[in-house]
């Protein structure tokens, strides 16, 4: 093991002996000793595979022998992209990990890890690729073929990970997810119109259905099987009625946008994660409508004219099986077959239900975050009803949680074993965990489940109290009123990001150096790839030009004095100086203000 590696299996254990302990407000426990950490229902156990991975991890496959393949988070070089894991001596825990595929110099950052005839395929931004298996062979030693390439310009890289499942006729079906929250001239801009009709969704913000053993495919060789959805992450073949499912992104940024509009509170629980049956030309409606989950009804963007109450044309899209609550992050779906004689296949209530990783939010400030929970979809007759629960909590360690940076770890990524167990991979250390039932199976029902129902009362699951879950409540929000609605969203209320797409301002190189290039960033905004205290972040900083110099002094100067910096303070004088030399012709007109904030 490299010394990387082993530094961070230690520093997973002192995270995992850290919060063993703790408990809720409600006297929930988080975590404990038992489960490796998690809390599921009685009769399941979890174990440990592995710690923690140096690229740690996103989504993950099991071959037929056990062999287990992590989507790495980070690959430093070529040939880093996937993580292959055996265990040799049968005690549960991986004893060899390698490394393997991807190309040098690209962005390693994707949603895809499937076995599928034989071959693994997996994703990166803008590439699927796939290996030919040899049976016994840990590392393939077949040469890496390109499945598809995404051969468009991308200017911002928001959702252009590449999700894929397969149906049972020898397809390969893609997400390509729109770069942008709603499709407006200028991405993530307040009091904007959006385009209409919007062009991305020629290309983008939907699914395509490809050849599955065809290489070297761009998108002009698919078929757009659906449109009208942002962002799709969790995607899968449902075989018992042999059906494409999905669970869709919600926009985000009602406040930051539309603080005329909507509340902190509204901000924080719309719109809906969507869960749909995806079929052959079904539109989700992105970007003209979201779905609100309380009203359960598909409304009209702010954005196309809605007011959080107008229906208008999104009567004629698709509604969702499930409308989950907003920002939970549906980062992978399951349809759990078991495997039939397989002592440690689930109880039958399993079978051809949907298990969800949801990866938790990052945006729901001032309220807690949420999500960061495996849930579970039953089914009937074979088809998901609208029925969800909690199968595995306790991931993130902390109630509430404040910050997304707060959370110990974040579900991503599931899949079944040869024997029936669940499979679960994280995000922040790269820890696997292995979930197998060891209770009576035909005893399983209400009675092992009880527990679990009372985990929906948790701050990271149940709708915040619009007051008394208010984490600002009797204090000065953090950051003042400007950082509270612009800023907090993304890079968090501690100034510590969310460790993936965001990058921290605590110690930021960016923050503390010259003033008049963090000016620049905030007036004109910021896309394509930077370095943060050495690692790489790809995401859009949306341009503030918008605010008023003192404004913008001032959020300024707050982030180069807190978070741990101490750089000195930035003037209106200096904000305009800049501002003029940019855009001269761009006044600042809007100042802060929110609707009802509690």
């Amino acid at each position: 093991m490299t010394k990387f590696y082993v530094k961070g299996i230690i520093l997973a254990l002192l995270a995992f002996v850290g919060f063993t302990q703790r408990a809720t407000r409600n006297g929930l426990p988080v975590q404990t000793a038992d489960n490796s950490g998690l809390f599921l229902p009685d009769g399941f156990e979890a174990t440990v595979v592995v710690d923690s991975l140096p690229g740690r991890a996103r989504h993950i496959a099991i071959n037929a022998n056990g062999d287990i393949y992590v989507k790495a988070r980070f690959a430093r070089d070529k040939d880093e992209s996937v993580i292959a894991l055996r265990d040799t001596n049968g005690d549960g825990r991986a004893d060899i990990i390698k490394t393997f595929g991807g190309l040098a110099r690209e962005r390693s950052y994707g949603t895809a890890m499937r076995i599928y005839n034989g071959y693994l395929y997996f994703s990166s931004e803008l590439y699927v690729y796939r290996y030919k298996l040899t049976p016994g062979q840990l590392v393939p030693s077949s040469p890496m073929e390109v499945i598809l390439t995404d051969d468009h310009k991308h200017g911002m890289h928001e959702h252009i990970a590449k999700p894929v499942t397969f149906d049972n006729e020898g397809h390969i079906y893609v997400a390509f997810g729109a770069a942008s929250n709603e499709c407006q001239p200028t991405n993530r801009m307040p009091n904007m119109a959006g385009i209409d009709p919007c062009p991305m969704l020629e290309d983008h913000g939907g699914i395509w259905q490809f050849d599955a053993n065809k290489p070297g495919q761009t998108q002009k060789d698919g078929h757009r099987y659906a449109t009208g959805l942002r962002s799709v992450v969790a995607m899968d073949w449902n075989p018992a009625d042999n059906s494409l499912y999905a669970v869709q992104h919600g926009r985000d940024d009602f406040l930051m946008l539309w603080a005329e509009k909507y509340s902190p509170w509204e901000s924080a629980v719309l719109p809906a994660e969507e869960l749909f049956k995806v079929k052959d030309g079904m539109n989700g409606g992105w970007p003209y409508c979201y779905y609100d989950q309380v009203q359960g009804k598909k409304l009209l963007n702010p954005e196309y004219g809605g007011d959080g109450k107008l229906v208008g044309r999104c009567g004629e899209y698709e509604k969702p099986l499930i409308g989950f609550p907003a920002h939970w992050a549906p980062n992978d779906i399951l349809f759990y077959q078991g495997i039939n004689g397989a002592a440690n296949s689930f109880p039958d209530r399993y079978k051809n239900g949907a298990f969800i990783a949801f990866h938790g939010s990052t945006n729901r400030a001032p309220y807690p975050q949420a999500g960061f929970f495996i849930g579970f979809v039953t089914a009937k007759k074979g088809v998901p009803s609208s029925d969800w629960e909690v199968f595995a909590d306790g991931f993130a360690g902390v109630d509430p949680i404040a910050n997304v940076s707060d959370a110990v770890y974040r579900p991503m990524g599931i899949t079944m074993g040869p024997d029936g167990s669940l499979y679960i991979a994280e995000t922040e250390k790269g820890k696997i965990w292995r979930v197998t039932y060891k209770g009576n199976k035909q005893n399983f029902g209400a009675t092992q489940l009880a527990q679990m129902e009372k985990r929906k009362s948790m701050s990271n699951i149940r709708n915040p109290d619009p007051i008394v879950d208010n984490l600002d409540k009797g204090k000065p929000v953090a950051g003042g009123k400007v950082y509270s609605i612009y800023c907090s969203a993304c890079h968090q209320r501690n100034g510590l990001g969310d460790s993936q797409r965001f990058p921290p301002l605590a110690g930021s190189e960016w923050v503390t150096g010259d003033k008049k290039k963090l000016i620049t960033v905030l007036l004109k905004g910021l896309e394509g790839p930077i370095d943060v205290k050495g690692q790489s972040y790809n995401n859009a900083m949306p341009q503030h030009s918008f605010l008023k110099d003192e404004d913008i002094a001032e959020v300024l100067t707050h982030i180069r004095q807190n978070f741990g910096n101490t750089s000195d303070a930035v003037s209106a004088s200096e904000v305009n100086e800049v501002r003029l030399a940019i855009m001269p012709l761009a006044p600042a007109k809007r100042k802060p203000t929110t609707k009802n904030n509690h």
